[in-house]
């Protein structure tokens, strides 16, 4: 019997939101709607010239994200990470568990330093632009790995972003042939179009010889592929994995499995920020890939639950949020 219906491994970071214009974007010399790496001399540059404006703080980190997504439906989840002996590091790790997580935060002593953190801007469009220190992160390696509990979780999820990060990345690849020697599945997600275009060789590694999920937008899919033109995008994703979900904003998802394509309709709703939509998406879609259910039947329940993130500020939602979100998914499996 397996332990946990997902395993996960990504960066640990405490996000911390502001709404700015595109003006601001361009003063501090952000790009839209790309992550990029800074450093501590940078991160203290941008807070100077956001001083004055509160941002909203909350857990993050992409993998870390639908970690508890997946743990709010019902599902059982760990999350392989790394932190600092700080605030942030307690916030962080009082978070996951708060959420039903299970981590290796609680099991191993803290490291010093800082606690890696998010500067995710969102300007009136709903588009997200990142700014992340890494800090504690990017010593992540495979001394986080819990080996057992990878061999028996159902699913062995690994966060696109690690593909920046040497020890990272050689820590997510050791939890993957550990997971594929044991016949876990196997997901993952392209995460940005700056992973792609500057560390496309990481990525490459951890999708490997094929994985079992597949999560990429539309923009993602189109800097992967070199091509603008549907039809051969997922011809080319769909040689990646068995089943490749591609997220398309407004007009909802494709689900591509073997030569089947499904197009299920994005949920009605105005769009105030984008940030961790992709992550609500995977955690839901994969939730109910755990409980049985259908390609079609999951991809319903991740876009009603994406397009509710979507719909307020703030990559989380609440318990009673994801709870109603799971008593209308029990309700349309009636019908």
């Amino acid at each position: 019997m397996q332990t946990y219906d997902l395993y996960a491994i990504g960066n640990a970071l405490v996000d911390s939101e502001y709404e700015v214009t595109d003006l601001q974007l361009q003063t501090m010399g952000v790009d839209k709607r790309h992550m990029t790496l800074i450093d501590a001399a940078r991160r203290s540059e941008l807070l100077t010239q956001l001083s004055g404006t509160t941002p909203r703080q909350t857990g993050g980190g992409s993998a870390g994200n639908t970690a508890v997504a997946l743990a709010q439906l019902g599902g059982r989840a760990f999350y392989s990470c790394r932190v600092a002996d700080d605030a942030l590091g307690a916030f962080y790790t009082q978070d996951l568990v708060a959420n039903g997580v299970t981590t290796n935060l609680s099991h191993a002593p803290l490291s010093a330093g800082q606690t890696g953190s998010c500067m995710v801007m969102v300007t009136p469009d709903a588009e997200r632009s990142m700014s992340t220190f890494l800090g504690a992160t990017a010593d992540l390696d495979h001394t986080s790995l819990h080996e057992e509990d990878i061999a028996n979780a159902r699913i062995y999820y690994m966060e696109g972003y690690l593909a920046a990060s040497p020890s990272g990345l050689d820590a997510a690849l050791k939890g993957r042939q550990i997971a594929k020697d044991a016949g876990v599945a196997l997901a993952t997600t392209l995460s940005d179009m700056s992973m792609i275009k500057f560390c496309r060789p990481g990525l490459d590694a951890i999708i490997g010889d094929g994985v079992d999920f597949l999560f990429c937008n539309e923009e993602e899919a189109q800097v992967w592929c070199g091509t603008q033109d549907i039809d051969l995008m997922c011809q080319q994703l769909g040689q990646l994995a068995q089943t490749v979900c591609l997220t398309r904003g407004s007009q909802g998802c494709l689900v591509l499995n073997g030569t089947q394509r499904i197009s299920t309709p994005a949920l009605s709703v105005k769009a105030l920020d984008t940030n961790g939509a992709g992550d609500m998406f995977a955690g839901a879609f994969l939730y109910a890939m755990t409980q049985g259910r259908s390609h079609l039947q999951a991809a319903w329940l991740a876009n009603q639950a994406a397009g509710q993130v979507v719909g307020q500020y703030g990559n989380r939602l609440s318990h009673a949020a994801m709870g109603h979100i799971k008593t209308q998914f029990g309700t349309y499996l009636e019908a």
